[in-house]
């Protein structure tokens, strides 16, 4: 075993051992881990020496990725130990210098009741097409909470599920469903070429690790309004936000469509938050629009500026409002008002609120 193979193997067991969620690691620096959100330096290690940083980087690639890392100064790629825990990684160029940012990947994939999410979303689970979103900033759990909700069709119905991710994730074990897992870079060129390759593939449910581009975007709703379960993620704020970023990442002559095709394919966006709990950990706290004829109503006529409204007097038909959320974890002694300030989009209405 190689120095740079044993000083990686170490850093890992690190991780696992102290509940981190995140390793960092850069030429010049000390090694750093996230613990309940707050970065903590490994303080027995040296800053690591650019040789130090590239070698373990390419540990973990494959060589046609080292190919890209070379190229572009940047890659994302997944890594796996011997026993099997998983990893997301990203390696990148800062100021000429090599860096590593590695986020574990637990094996159980737990249930949503278990994640502290609101039942509801089991419902979405169970549809037999349409397209729902998970929204929010990275690093918000948006693929755990996915991974929870196409593990509950595993379980529950016998299904044919493709999920196309950049980098593979959680692994499914089959239960009920058939499960195939498609690698940006190893399995297919890109997201949108294999939502394409999806209509081919006799597919009843698609993940679509994330929409970056209009084309992967327009697949994706073309494939919920075909009969397909489509999920997503996108990095944004709030679903009135989530709508608007789809149509605007379309030409003008092209919006009118995309708005009607949303209108009519959209089950609902789900938007999160990790939240620092008081008595240590994260939870979360979120908001849910579910599209119902008002709500289409205002896609189609371009009033999505008052979808906010519709979700915070919605809450008859299952909406959730996420400053409702936040002042519910403040009273259960949950959160801590300031905590729940930082994660408010309209902090003036959650003041009124708390």
């Amino acid at each position: 075993m190689s120095e740079h193979k044993k000083t990686l193997d170490e850093l890992i067991e690190l991780v696992i051992s102290q509940g981190a969620s995140d390793l960092h690691l850069a030429e010049g620096r000390i090694p750093t881990v996230r613990i309940n959100g707050d970065l903590n330096p490994i303080k027995k290690y040296n800053p690591f020496t650019k040789e130090q940083v590239k070698e373990i980087l390419y540990e973990m690639l494959l060589e046609s990725f080292r190919t890209t890392f070379e190229k572009r100064q940047q890659v994302d790629f997944s890594y796996a130990t011997k026993d099997g825990t998983r990893f997301r990684g990203n390696g990148f160029i800062q100021q000429g210098k090599i860096g590593i940012v590695m986020r574990m990947i637990p094996n159980v994939i737990r249930h949503i009741s278990e994640l502290n999410l609101p039942p509801i979303l089991e419902s979405f689970s169970r549809k037999k097409q349409g397209f729902f979103l998970v929204v929010g900033p990275v690093g918000q759990g948006k693929s755990t909470t996915l991974a929870s909700m196409i593990d509950l069709i595993n379980e529950e119905r016998p299904e044919h599920i493709i999920t196309i991710e950049d980098p593979v994730e959680y692994i499914y074990k089959p239960k009920r469903s058939m499960i195939d897992q498609r690698e940006i870079g190893i399995d297919t060129p890109s997201f949108y070429d294999a939502l394409v390759g999806a209509f081919r593939q006799d597919v009843d449910v698609i993940l679509v690790g994330e929409m970056r581009d209009k084309d992967t975007m327009s697949a994706a709703v073309t494939a919920a309004e075909t009969g397909h379960l489509v999920f997503s993620t996108l990095h944004t704020n709030t679903a009135s936000q989530t709508i608007d970023r789809i149509i605007d990442s379309f030409p003008s002559d092209q919006q009118a469509q995309i708005r009607l095709q949303l209108s009519s394919s959209l089950l609902g966006i789900f938007s999160q938050r990790l939240v620092p709990r008081i008595s240590g950990g994260l939870i979360p706290a979120y908001e849910l629009l579910i599209n119902n004829n008002a709500v289409a109503n205002l896609i189609r006529e371009k009033r999505t500026h008052e979808i906010d409204t519709v979700i915070e007097t919605g809450s008859e038909s299952g909406m959730i409002d996420m400053n409702r959320t936040l002042a519910d974890l403040v009273r259960r002694g949950e959160i801590s008002p300031e905590n729940a300030f930082l994660n408010s989009t309209r902090p003036k209405v959650l003041e009124r609120m708390i």
